[in-house]
């Protein structure tokens, strides 16, 4: 198990009375609820974060002639190569921007 610590936050009454209905009804607390729900939060993100870097990297390698159309279409999961340009074309603005 890992270590906890402890924080003070602040939560709308109406939302937290309905919180302890809900963990009183799964015979957990409060703390175990959030944690589990902050948790899946986290994970989540981290997921969606590597997926969409992997995404990144498929747009790149083909905007690169890394890799042909077919392959990034099924890595990508897209159907038409006008959705391929498109993310393409997106992806490009967004780097743009960054700079």
């Amino acid at each position: 198990m890992s270590e906890t610590t402890k924080f003070t936050a602040s939560f709308d009454r109406a939302l937290l009375e309905r919180v302890k209905v809900i963990a009183a009804k799964q015979n957990t607390s409060v703390s175990a609820l959030l944690n589990a729900q902050l948790r899946h939060l986290v994970e989540s993100y981290e997921s969606a974060s590597q997926c969409r870097n992997a995404n990144y990297s498929t747009l790149l390698a083909f905007s690169l002639g890394r890799i042909d159309t077919q392959t990034a279409l099924d890595r990508l999961g897209l159907d038409s190569a006008e959705d391929l340009i498109f993310l393409v074309k997106q992806a490009n603005s967004r780097s743009a921007d960054e700079i």
